[in-house]
């Protein structure tokens, strides 16, 4: 079958959090199940987009309201992501360093969106499959349906796959009129509490959603950020599918991001060279445990407690453990992070930003990753963690709930239940404690290690959904 993934983000064209990465890898093993599959981004001015060749194969303008935007449909001329990857230029709008945070972000991925459209009736031939990606994508299912120009496309599937529910891109009735025009005896599937609700939109329009771990399905039927109603009337033709990782990005075996690379025969030998790197570049010591945090910080991530939890945590243990943070998001939280730099210097340190191959090398040389999320729909960093044998300490929630199981439940990991400074310093001295005991430390590492969370099985579950409404219009 021929399917289309339309995004905000994919790696490496285009990353800010997981739905990169996701989408970034779920098309290649698609297209290696056989599958015809192309994916769909904004041009951003990105490192990719500058250093890898493109030639132009439609162009257009996209009508927006009153608002006329020249675009044109870029592909990438190798297919070296294993995939066709689409890039829709609109310079006015998407020429710019970052992917969202702009005031204009309504107009932009109505833009996108409108224009990837007009791409795909202008083609020859109609796709099976639109797999749209969070709110960004998720007018798609309401224009195929009910806009006069996309008449062509009405029998065409859609899947919205919701990776975080909390954002929803609202706007309001007054611009309406940028959409292209329809039969305004359906406005009531663009209506949410008297705005307009892109999420919303695609929940209710969309022949089948997904979220990315079956535990966050459960989850947003109580909490939701206001869809919790709408979640629960659409639970018939909801499933929760587990995301995979790419086993060929994240292999320590291969990864030329590392200092050592090494495989689950020799995990000690090279994880400790990758340790004595990492603390090497920031002034710790290889010789305890060392504790590390990837990710965004926010309070969505558990970033807000990480600045108490660490200096609870390092005064407690101050001769037993180093802490090492890389991430960006409040700038409060990265304040407050950075300062603790002088009180305990040696033992701790933080990287302000993102860096991949830093995340890489900190996934290597760690002992432990800590997610404390408030939120977390599935979670990536525990997995990648996990297959580069570093034990993950996360709050139960969401897909952390599904991928990791305690240690002492004959598990993987390390595992709380509130998101608090208490339970995280618990857990951190459980897992001095478990460091010391290095015969079971080593065994819950090979155990993570040898987890599967390849994608080959989540393919699987989402061609079975694509099959099923492309049969019977439901799962």
């Amino acid at each position: 079958m021929e399917i289309f993934h339309i995004s905000a983000e994919c790696y490496p064209m285009a990353k800010v959090g997981g739905l990169a990465d996701v989408v970034g890898a779920l098309p290649k093993y698609q297209k290696s199940a056989g599958h015809d599959v192309r994916v769909v981004v904004p041009c951003y001015d990105t490192k990719f987009r500058s250093e890898n060749d493109f030639e132009c194969v439609h162009w257009g303008t996209v009508k927006l309201g009153n608002f006329n935007f020249p675009f044109s449909v870029l592909k990438e001329t190798t297919d070296k992501l294993g995939y066709e990857l689409y890039l829709i230029e609109i310079n006015e709008l998407f020429n710019r360093p970052n992917v969202y945070g702009y005031e204009d972000d309504i107009e932009r991925f109505l833009s996108f969106q409108i224009a990837t459209l007009d791409w795909i009736i202008a083609r020859n031939g109609i796709p099976n499959i639109i797999n749209c990606h969070d709110h960004h994508t998720a007018v798609i299912p309401f224009l195929f349906q009910f806009a006069y120009k996309y008449e062509t496309l009405k029998e065409v599937k859609t899947v919205l796959t919701i990776h975080n529910g909390l954002y929803q891109g609202w706007f309001g009735f007054d611009k309406l009129y940028y959409l292209p025009e329809f039969d305004l005896r359906h406005i009531g599937f663009l209506e949410w509490n008297n705005s307009i609700n892109s999420l919303a939109v695609g929940i209710k329009c969309a022949n089948a959603v997904t979220t990315v771990s079956p535990s966050y399905l459960n989850e947003i039927n109580y909490s939701a950020n206001g869809l919790e109603e709408l979640f629960k009337s659409v639970r018939n033709k909801s499933i929760g599918i587990l995301n995979g990782i790419d086993f060929e990005v994240w292999d320590p075996s291969k990864d030329e991001g590392i200092a050592s690379n090494y495989s689950i025969e020799n995990f000690q030998v090279g994880k400790q060279k990758n340790k004595e790197k990492l603390c090497e570049q920031f002034e710790l010591d290889s010789s305890k445990p060392l504790f590390s945090f990837i990710g965004r910080l926010f309070e969505e991530k558990g970033g807000d407690l990480l600045p108490q939890a660490s200096a609870l945590a390092l005064s407690e243990n101050f001769e037993d453990i180093n802490i090492l943070i890389l991430g960006s998001g409040n700038a409060e939280i990265e304040k407050q992070l950075q300062q603790l730099r002088d009180d305990y210097k040696g033992n701790y340190n933080v990287f302000i930003g993102y860096n991949e191959d830093l995340a890489h090398l900190i996934y290597a040389g760690s002992d432990f990753i800590l997610m404390p999320s408030r939120v977390e729909p599935c979670g990536l960093n525990q997995m990648y963690a996990l297959r580069y044998g570093t034990v993950p300490i996360v709050r139960r929630t969401g897909g952390l709930r599904d991928t990791v199981i305690d240690f002492g439940d004959d598990g993987n990991g390390i595992c709380h239940d509130q998101a608090s400074v208490g339970d995280i310093c618990y857990s951190i001295n459980r897992a001095v404690g478990l460091f010391a005991d290095k015969e079971s430390f080593n065994k819950i590492i090979k155990k993570g290690m040898t987890t599967d969370h390849s994608w080959e099985k989540a393919c699987e579950e989402y061609i079975k959904i694509y099959n099923l409404i492309i049969q019977q219009n439901e799962i």
